[in-house]
C-alpha cells in the first residue's frame, strides 16, 4: 500500500502571510484616503477664498461705476461735480488711502484733468489750463458689509 502525501500543506504549516499583506494594503488604502481628505479640504477653502476675493471685486467694481454715475447725472444736470480732491497736490495712492480706511465700503473721487495741459477731448484745439472733466474713482469693497473677510480697490478713470 501506497502513502499518498497531501497536495496542501496542512493548515498548521500556515503562518498567516496572506493576514499580514491584507493588513499592509489595508494601511496603504487608508493613507491614501487621509491624503485625498487633506487634498479636498485644501481645495474647498481655496474655492471659498476664490469666491469671497472675487465677490469683493464685483462690490467694489459695482460702488465704482456707481460714482461714475452720479457723476455723469450732476455732468448732465449742472455741469458741475466737486470731486473729493480738486487739484492734483499732494499725490494720491490708492492703496494708501484704502490701508487708511476701517470701512467695509468707501470711495473717492480725484478731478485729474488739470494734472496736464491736454486730453484726448481736445486734440488738434487750443491748449489751455481747462482740458475737460477727468476723474479718478476709487472704490474699496468688501465681501460682506458685516462681516468682512476679503477686500478689493478698483482705480479708474472716468471721462464724462
Amino acid at each position: 500500500m501506497a502513502i499518498r502525501t497531501p497536495r496542501h500543506p496542512s493548515s498548521r504549516a500556515q503562518r498567516g502571510a496572506v493576514l499580514y499583506v491584507a493588513l499592509i494594503m489595508l494601511i496603504l488604502l487608508a493613507l491614501i484616503g487621509i491624503a485625498g481628505m487633506q487634498v479636498t479640504g485644501m481645495q474647498e477653502r481655496m474655492a471659498a477664498n476664490y469666491l469671497r476675493t472675487n465677490q469683493a471685486f464685483q462690490n467694489a467694481e459695482a460702488d465704482a461705476r456707481e460714482v461714475e454715475n452720479t457723476i455723469e447725472l450732476a455732468m448732465s444736470d449742472t455741469g458741475i461735480y466737486v470731486a473729493a480732491q480738486e487739484e492734483c497736490s499732494p499725490t494720491y495712492d490708492p492703496l494708501t488711502w484704502a490701508d487708511g480706511i476701517s470701512l467695509a465700503t468707501a470711495s473717492y473721487t480725484r478731478r485729474v484733468d488739470k494734472c496736464f495741459a491736454a486730453s484726448s477731448r481736445r486734440i488738434g484745439e487750443r491748449q489751455n489750463e481747462e482740458t475737460g472733466n477727468i476723474y479718478q474713482v476709487t472704490a474699496l469693497a468688501s465681501d460682506d458689509p458685516d462681516n468682512a473677510s476679503a477686500s478689493a480697490v478698483i482705480d479708474t478713470v472716468f471721462i464724462p
